[in-house]
């Protein structure tokens, strides 16, 4: 059976390049019928954020990337966090140690530098001696007794190559001279990563290890741990890495700085910050970022948009297809067609996918997605009221696709404020309200208007065109003032919807109170 994993590392949130990975991984384990775990390999515990494994888990849940085994998922009483398998790393490494794949090394950090530096002096490759190799058991006392600390390290070779088939990559050749005797276990008896990584793929049975490019220089040691343990080799399948904005530098969260100096990225991150701000957050810099998933939920961008945009950053059916449900994903993607070249990550097509995704939807679901934005920024009840249903269906109805995510409904906040807290900009007021000539039609506008019978769209329309036509005016002499009067601001949803939305009585009494507030400033 295929079984893929993903291990993360609980050491910040998830990141768009290992959403990517983890995808990728998800999508080749249902294709073939297989199984994805997730492991978390959390065996560097001077990094590790624990607050940032709730997240992880979080955030995959919210994609939709479900895992088979993992936290949460437990088979038994097997652990899935590398921090509680211990005794299976040490088991690994006294068998290599019998099997003389590795061996113990006394030498200090300072007599493996000055090593270094000699080979450097002399112009040849650095590779350790072994000097401080501890070959037998009195060897081994004699280092201890002179207050030597020990290192288990690989026994790796020196001679020949390692020809490794990569699904992505093709055959990809290292020289076995060019690796170094990797340290396995720390002086303080803890294991590092790569014997970890290796025990684990074999007791998961891990069939494919489809992880990012960077791992690429690691798999000759973890191969090499693998074949001297006895575990059969796994397939192995390198990604590119996720690159910036109109670049090949690998994407990274602690950049954000130079990327806000792309238009597109800066305007993703002004917009989520703007949301953010209407309901109530303090954006964290480290994490409100939109190199991380996180940002994308916080401010209501839809996990089929995320996921459909990541497919192709870095594979493609044909050159046409771009829009994938889960299902076609899942029968349609291969590693095959996975590009061997970085892709950039374009916060404008992102963008472009979510609002194709969210116009999708039908308008019972974009309002089940709104609600708790306006319940965060204190613009409806919670729960909200029975009447709000019919009223967010008709504004969203009426925004079209100015509503590209879900916070973007915050927008249209002159539909949920009262009368008597609807707040004027300032410029358009001041440019709309100069004219006493205005006002004063802007108030036989209203008279019109208050002796409808019906005050939907349809008469509403009727109706100021009829007036427009009677005092010999253009209607942009009119509706322009009528719109800042009603809703505090020089753009929207279209005028006559907007009269229908807020009705007579509130309509009415806003063109009111914007007529009295031009007056008092005139006095």
């Amino acid at each position: 059976m295929v079984r893929t994993r993903f291990a993360p590392s609980p050491t910040g949130f998830l990141h768009i390049g290992g959403v990517r990975t983890a995808l990728y991984n998800w999508l080749y384990a249902r294709s073939c019928g297989g199984q994805f775990i997730l492991r978390i390999d959390d065996t560097d515990q001077t990094r590790n954020l624990e607050e940032a494994l709730g997240p992880i888990l979080e955030g995959f849940a919210w994609l939709g990337i479900d895992w088979d085994e993992g936290p949460g998922k437990e088979i038994e009483d097997t652990s899935y966090y590398q921090s509680q398998r211990d005794a299976y790393y040490q088991q690994a490494v006294e068998q290599l140690l019998n099997s003389g794949h590795a061996y113990r090394d006394f030498a200090t950090s300072e007599e493996i530098q000055a090593e270094r530096e000699m080979s450097r002096t002399e112009g040849r490759q650095t590779r350790y001696s072994r000097r401080w190799m501890g070959s037998t058991d009195a060897e081994c006392e004699r280092y201890r007794a002179e207050g030597r600390q020990e290192v288990i390290r690989l026994k790796m070779p020196s001679e020949g190559e390692l020809v490794l088939s990569d699904l992505v990559r093709g055959d990809v050749t290292f020289s076995w001279a060019d690796e170094q005797d990797h340290v396995i276990r720390r002086a303080d008896g803890s294991c590092l990563y790569h014997l970890a990584t290796v025990v684990d793929d074999h007791a998961f049975a891990i069939s494919h290890v489809i992880r990012a490019e960077e791992h690429l220089s690691n798999t000759p040691r973890q191969i090499f741990i693998s074949d001297a343990l006895g575990y059969p080799r796994a397939e192995y399948a390198h990604l590119p890495y996720v690159a910036e904005p109109a670049s090949k530098n690998k994407l990274s969260k602690r950049k954000l700085q130079k990327y806000l100096k792309d238009p597109e990225f800066a305007r993703l991150q002004t917009e989520g910050e703007w949301i953010a701000n209407q309901t109530h957050r303090s954006p964290d810099a480290d994490v409100f970022n939109p190199v991380l998933v996180d940002f994308y939920r916080q401010i209501g961008f839809l996990p089929d948009a995320i996921l459909n945009y990541l497919l192709l950053l870095g594979w493609s059916l044909d050159d046409s297809t771009e829009l994938f449900t889960r299902q076609e994903m899942i029968e349609a993607f291969t590693l095959q067609r996975v590009n061997k070249s970085p892709a950039s990550f374009d916060p404008a097509k992102l963008q472009s996918f979510q609002e194709k995704w969210f116009q999708r939807l039908d308008e019972k679901k974009k309002l089940a997605l709104c609600v708790p934005y306006l319940q965060q920024a204190g613009l409806i009840t919670s729960p909200p009221d029975c009447s709000l249903a019919p009223r967010l269906t008709a504004i969203l109805a009426a925004a079209g696709d100015r509503i590209k995510i879900a916070g973007d409904v915050l927008r249209f906040a002159e539909f949920f404020v009262s009368d008597e807290a609807l707040e004027y900009e300032k410029k358009p007021f001041a440019k709309r309200f100069r004219s006493a000539e205005v006002v004063d039609r802007l108030g036989r506008l209203r008279d019109c208007l208050a002796e409808l019978d019906s005050f939907d769209v349809a008469d509403c329309e009727a109706t100021i065109r009829e007036f427009v036509e009677s005092e010999g005016i253009k209607i942009g002499e009119i509706i322009h003032a009528l719109r800042v009067a009603v809703t505090g601001k020089a753009t929207g949803v279209g005028m006559f919807e907007t009269l229908e939305i807020l009705g007579r009585e509130s309509a009415l009494y806003r063109i009111e109170r914007a007529i009295r507030k031009s007056r008092e400033a005139e006095a």
